[in-house]
């Protein structure tokens, strides 16, 4: 033991063994955004590319999209892991997911989710799995195992358009939703639960009037309070188990038509989905909202404008969802990339809550449609970043690591010592008077080696809350 002891303070410590020593110098905050992408199963629309790939082949898919990922410094996915009352994981209560073999309840072979979450923090990359609470199917001539809901509880489903959908008025809906998720929460490391704009099904919107109905009987008041009994009950679930777990939603990008003054839409989310998503930011019940703010930032729903009023609402960040697949598409003709450029930009600028955006969808970006992942690597995403802390969830701090920086032959070696509430490490360094994050590293690694030979180096320790702690400061002798 005292040998040991006398190694490990000697990496520290001993005289002539470093090419920097301690310093009072403080470092600044380290940069923070999030800087995320949704990943969609359903309809293969990002992974896998098709139904009935190999295990092997799929999780080379998984590791080229996490690959370009990491190679643009984004630090999270939003990972679809319930498209339909399935399951893309190993589940005891639902089946396994269509999208992955071709047939709902056939094993992959493999668990996606638990090799997602392996491969995502390898990279630094951080995974909210991704849940659809109450769409049953998403279309009604889809071939569903026995298993599934539609059959084992046919009384809660509801025929809507070309859905199937469990209806949410139903306790057994609600509750099953909430048992799915605290189940991956409890048996995987995610590091989010994030659930998008599917509370009622989207209507057809004729004069202002959403048809056909919901086939429940209930009012859109009713509707509401089912939802927001949902939403609050998740939250409060999921801190109870793991606190530092971040629940996020995503709904339609306008409150209400009108809000903010000018604004207009057809859906009337409010009303149509039962989603009062300004009442879930104010009153604390979630960690990020990410309205899909898919808009240009010019017109009648101007990204702007409403990107300025959602985040005027409630104490919380507001993480936008932009929509870089409409780059050149059919759904926005003539989109460029520098729209989706300008709307990070504006991101970073509007407000006074921690930066953040979400792409839709990863599939835009390994495509590099219109040249956006080009231009997002060479002017956006220059250096790494953290996720924002959550400092109503959590006030404790983790220690300061002990770290040594020594020259090496291919530059700079700073390693640290590790810090058991340490998730992750942030490394900054100063090479003349400016300082610049350089690294985030998951927290298996304890060492990174930096180029040349900064004037200063600093490490901080990072918690699964996103706290950092009081840096520890090297100056070059």
């Amino acid at each position: 033991m005292i040998r040991l002891l006398a190694l490990w303070m000697g990496l520290f410590s001993v005289a002539g063994a470093q090419s920097y020593i301690a310093s009072r110098e403080n470092a600044p905050s380290p940069d923070r955004e999030f800087r995320a992408a949704w990943v969609a199963c359903v309809y293969n629309i990002d992974w896998p590319s098709r139904k009935g790939l190999s295990g092997g082949a799929q999780q080379a898919e998984l590791r080229r999209i996490l690959d370009k990922m990491a190679s643009l410094r984004m630090n999270a996915i939003i990972f679809q892991v319930r498209p339909q009352a399935d399951a893309v994981y190993r589940s005891r209560i639902e089946p396994w997911s269509p999208w992955l073999t071709g047939t709902m309840g056939r094993d992959p072979g493999y668990d996606p989710l638990a090799y997602c979450i392996q491969q995502a923090h390898a990279r630094n990359i951080e995974v909210h799995a991704w849940f659809n609470p109450f769409r049953a199917v998403p279309h009604k001539d889809h071939r569903v195992s026995s298993r599934h809901v539609s059959r084992t509880h046919p009384s809660i489903i509801r025929n809507f358009k070309v859905h199937k959908w469990m209806d949410p008025a139903s306790s057994f809906t609600r509750q099953r939703a909430l048992d799915v998720i605290m189940d991956v929460v409890r048996r995987y490391d995610v590091d989010g639960v994030h659930i998008d704009d599917y509370f009622y099904p989207y209507p057809s919107v004729v004069g202002g009037r959403a048809t056909p109905d919901f086939p429940d009987g209930k009012s859109p008041s009713q509707r509401r309070g089912y939802v927001n009994s949902f939403v609050r009950s998740m939250y409060s679930r999921v801190k109870g188990a793991k606190p530092w777990v971040r629940i996020g939603i995503s709904p339609f990008g306008i409150w209400k038509p009108g809000v903010p003054r000018g604004t207009t839409a057809h859906i009337n989310a409010y009303e149509h989905l039962a989603a009062d998503s300004r009442k879930w930011l104010v009153s604390g019940w979630c960690d990020y909202l990410s309205p899909q703010l898919y808009w240009r930032i010019q017109g009648p729903q101007s990204y702007t404008l409403l990107l300025n009023w959602w985040r005027g609402q409630g104490r919380r960040p507001v993480w936008p969802g932009i929509a870089t697949s409409r780059i050149k598409s059919s759904e926005d003709p003539g989109r460029p990339a520098s729209e989706i450029v300008s709307q990070v930009k504006l991101s970073r600028t509007i407000g006074k809550n921690y930066a953040g955006h979400v792409h839709w969808s990863a599939k835009a970006l390994m495509q590099n449609r219109g040249g956006v992942t080009s231009a997002l690597a060479k002017s956006i995403y220059t250096g790494p970043a953290l996720v924002p802390p959550m400092p109503w969830a959590s006030k404790s701090e983790p220690p300061a690591p002990g770290a040594s920086a020594t020259k090496a032959r291919s530059g700079t070696l700073v390693r640290w010592s590790r810090v058991p509430t340490a998730s992750k490490y942030v490394l900054q360094a100063r090479y003349g008077s400016r300082w610049e994050t350089m690294a985030v590293t998951h927290g298996g690694r304890l060492d990174f080696t930096l180029s040349g030979s900064p004037r200063a180096v600093a490490v901080s320790a990072v918690d699964r809350y996103g706290t950092t702690s009081r840096p520890t400061v090297l100056v070059r002798k």
